[in-house]
């Protein structure tokens, strides 16, 4: 069954007009500090880079360092730091290690409930198994507020459910992995599966019914786990998909509002010239047909990184016939949506509740 939900959520507090035109100028992927560095750093080397025959030429410096700075950021992210943890929360958690599929190490807490329902969590890029320190330099200037998980795993555990979320690689405390690269979903869905295998590998969490909490990068790794492993994901009764993405949106967004002209084949010259992928090979659009299990997609409609239009069509991409879309109104804040559902938690309970 497919439906279309409608909520409004708060907004957090005011911001200064200044600081509002900046973030939404600016349109990028994470912290405008590490993107105002990455972009200085970037528009100093970028005068001694060799052209490549037939690529595309800024049309000036400060649209080449714009760009450059935003090809880092998203050809690497950045580490956060964890800066709660579930015994500030009243929870009883274990510190956990496991291997994703490929080896690199990833580092998480388990945090068991009296039942036999488990959640494997994940989480956007640059977050980690916590949240994101947004309230703190120098990561403020993104919102200037902090998104936090604790709230919303102590909710679910109180509910019934065990709690298994985990840092992806090159991100919190989890290992370096494939080169640092960050894959937008096609390289972080091996630590997707390892959290699975990992889960089937202890006694106490191996026969659960489970389900996957995956948030935007977390989202699209998930997605992509399935379509490169469908079996993996066998004995998975459903999926919250929170803001899954196509990366080219955010790119085009992004150069949009810059209006850079040719921006988006510039962005795509140096995210190649970084990574090796093409905007077209990170989460292509028709890997969301392998979702077939239950899904939840919840999106900030109004979300000024991106496009509803975006998640429109990864929803209707989906082959489950049991999916939901629900957009979260009330905010432009693409990061007040990882907040939404630990102040609003009664969608998510009562969807999970009919599915695991």
């Amino acid at each position: 069954m497919s439906n279309d939900i409608d909520s409004v959520a708060p907004r957090d507090g005011a911001s200064s007009h200044s600081r509002r035109q900046i973030l939404k100028a600016s349109a990028s992927l994470a912290a405008l500090p590490l993107v105002a560095m990455a972009a200085s750093g970037a528009q100093a080397a970028g005068a001694g880079q060799a052209a490549t025959a037939g690529a595309p030429v800024a049309a000036d410096a400060k649209s080449e360092a714009f760009i450059n700075g935003m090809a880092d950021l998203m050809a690497h992210s950045t580490r956060t730091p964890i800066l709660r943890w579930p015994h500030e929360y009243g929870l009883e958690f274990e510190e956990v290690f496991f291997p994703a599929i490929d080896g690199v190490p990833i580092e998480g807490w388990f945090i068991p409930a009296n039942s036999d329902k488990l959640l494997i969590f994940n989480h956007p890029m640059p977050c980690n198994r916590y949240g994101y320190p947004g309230h703190l330099a120098p990561w403020q200037d993104f919102g200037g507020f902090e998104v936090n998980f604790l709230p919303e795993y102590k909710i679910l555990h109180d509910a019934g459910y065990n709690i298994l979320t985990y840092d992806m690689r090159n991100h919190g405390r989890s290992g370096t992995g494939s080169g640092g690269i960050n894959g937008h979903g096609v390289l972080e869905y091996r630590d997707v599966i390892g959290s699975m295998r990992y889960a089937k590998s202890r006694s106490d969490t191996r026969s659960m019914r489970t389900a996957l909490y995956s948030r935007c990068l977390g989202a699209n790794a998930s997605i992509v786990g399935m379509h490169k492993h469908p079996k993996e994901f066998e004995h998975i009764k459903g999926m919250i998909a929170l803001q899954p993405v196509s990366p080219a949106v955010f790119v085009a967004t992004a150069i949009e509002n810059q209006k850079i002209a040719n921006g988006v084949a510039l962005f795509d010259a140096a995210l190649h010239r970084r990574t090796g992928y093409h905007l077209a090979d990170v989460w292509p659009m028709e890997y969301a047909k392998s979702v077939k299990l239950p899904t939840l997609v919840a999106q900030v409609r109004s979300d000024f990184l991106t496009k509803p239009s975006n998640v429109q069509e990864i929803y209707d991409t989906i082959s489950s016939k049991d999916k939901t879309l629900f957009w979260i109104e009330g905010t432009d804040k693409r990061f007040e949506g990882y907040n939404y559902f630990g102040r609003n938690p009664k969608l998510v309970l009562d969807w999970l509740a009919t599915r695991v």
